[in-house]
């Protein structure tokens, strides 16, 4: 079943549309054509087109390759390098974490010692 902007959060509609704003801004700041920008993402026109009109149904790869071509920075980072870093730290921060969560109701932890 696809996937309708009616399924997703107010807040995540607003995201998928400022995020294909910003990508439009970069294709036309780069002087792109959406045909020039789909052929680099390898990808067609109207899946360019649906992009940057926000629609949910567009994989997230898509949407950050585009994103990519365009320059446009992905989670605060201007660089891949930054990227490379930001995701060594997010490694780093999971193996420090419980490798799962216990449901409610399960097992009471015994801390009194």
């Amino acid at each position: 079943m696809p996937i309708t902007n009616r399924m997703l959060s107010p807040t995540t509609r607003q995201a998928l549309r400022l995020l294909g704003g910003l990508i439009e801004e970069g294709r036309i700041r780069k002087g792109w054509s959406r045909e020039t920008l789909a052929e680099r993402v390898g990808v067609g026109a109207v899946t360019i087109r649906r992009i940057t009109r926000g629609e949910p149904g567009v994989a997230i790869g898509t949407f950050f390759e585009a994103a990519a071509l365009v320059d446009l920075p992905l989670f605060g980072q201007e660089s891949p390098r930054g990227l490379d870093r930001e995701l060594t730290r997010q490694q780093e921060k999971l193996t420090l974490l419980p490798s799962r969560v216990r449901r409610p109701g399960e097992e009471p932890v015994n801390d009194d010692f």
